[in-house]
């Protein structure tokens, strides 16, 4: 158990000690009794308040109703029946008494129960000679030990409760940060991977004929696969803020490898960083699913400003190769887009995406000027730097 739910049982079982030594000691100083009966009312005590005890547990919440009122039944007889040889002296049992009911029963019936224990503490004062003075003292006494019991039982539940709370906290930020880890690195390596597949199969094409030209294209092979790397430092360090224009750029080069002409138009200015991060991964994931997937010429990409909205498009020019098979992972929503869908959601945007009858893959994403949260994550650019440093 951690240190504050042990804590205040602890403190619990320190209070029932406390109060079992009293009612030993009262019942000491007012009658004279033989080591048999001073025996059994020891060990009377010790029972009842174990029975507490147990119902003061956290869990005894878990217990039947049954269950309940039998140990209650049972803490009843104790606290009643030993009156016969104890007299006054064993009126403080009442107090407890009143914490089980409030803390066994139903609360329409716990409270007027309890209620009717401690009025009953007046008659039972004053037949046992009490006068006026001490039979008050006695019904204080016995609703406030109640009252006190009862307090100390529901604050160990909450602490514990708590810290149970706190513990399924920490597992869920674990696993959001895995998911979260997977998300990055699936959005922001698969690009790069495809990347680098291209330009090493334009190189292998290139060496024969034109070495200078794969030269230069070895260089730019080079650069992508350090981007990558820096990425993934970047992913490993939660800072992931990205640039649709420098996005675009890349795209363009990209495509550009693949033999495919992109016609590009981003007009949307400086964004907030987090939208900004958000669309450039969009674009990253459409263009890694064109060149996966389809024989373009051109692609088609836009970035406007409408209103209070950004609105990023993409579409290639000729039908996929494989239409019925990506018809069928877009109606799935691969994990990529998926991963895309809930980051939008997380702004207040959207995406669509998949592949229209014709063939064409199309990828439609929209999200405000200023998003709603910053879930999405985003970093300074000197905290990027220095993470990929």
């Amino acid at each position: 158990m951690a240190p504050a739910p042990r804590l205040a049982r602890g403190i619990i079982v320190v209070a029932l000690s406390c109060y079992c030594s009293v009612t030993v000691i009262n019942v000491l100083r007012n009658v004279k009794l033989g080591t048999v009966t001073l025996t059994i009312c020891v060990a009377t005590v010790l029972l009842t308040f174990g029975v507490q005890f147990a119902i003061s547990s956290t869990r005894a919440r878990a217990w039947s109703l049954r269950r309940r009122v039998t140990v209650l039944g049972a803490q009843v007889v104790l606290t009643y029946l030993p009156m016969v040889w104890f007299d006054a002296s064993w009126g403080s049992m009442q107090g407890p008494l009143c914490a089980s009911i409030l803390l066994t029963l139903p609360p329409r019936i716990a409270w007027p129960a309890y209620g009717l224990v401690v009025a009953g503490l007046i008659p039972y004062s004053i037949l046992a000679g009490a006068g006026p003075l001490d039979a008050g003292y006695v019904v204080i006494a016995g609703g406030l030990t109640g009252l006190v019991i009862y307090g100390l039982s529901r604050l160990a539940d909450l602490i514990q409760e708590l810290h149970d709370t706190r513990e399924q906290m920490a597992k869920m930020a674990v696993t959001q940060e895995r998911l979260r880890f997977s998300r990055d690195l699936h959005d922001l390596l698969g690009y790069s991977l495809s990347a680098i597949a291209l330009k090493g199969e334009l190189i292998q094409r290139l060496v024969p004929v034109r070495p200078e030209q794969a030269a230069e294209e070895t260089a730019d092979l080079l650069r992508v696969a350090r981007q990558a790397l820096s990425d993934v430092r970047l992913v490993s360090s939660g800072y992931r803020d990205m640039s649709l224009c420098d996005e675009a750029e890349s795209a363009v080069a990209v495509l550009a490898a693949a033999d495919v002409r992109a016609d590009v138009r981003v007009e949307c200015g400086r964004l907030h960083p987090t939208v900004d991060t958000v669309l450039a991964t969009a674009l990253r994931e459409g263009v890694t699913n064109i060149l996966r997937h389809s024989r373009v010429q051109l692609c088609t990409i836009r970035a406007l400003v409408e209103g209070e909205t950004v609105r990023l498009t993409l579409v290639n020019d000729r039908p996929h190769e494989k239409a019925d098979h990506a018809s069928s992972a877009a109606r799935r929503g691969g994990s990529g887009l998926d991963n895309l869908r809930t980051r939008f959601s997380a702004i207040g945007g959207g995406l669509s995406a998949g592949v229209r009858e014709d063939g064409r893959f199309h990828l439609e994403a929209w999200a405000p000027l200023r998003p709603q949260s910053s879930g999405a994550g985003g970093a300074p650019d000197a905290a990027r730097e220095r993470a990929a440093a």
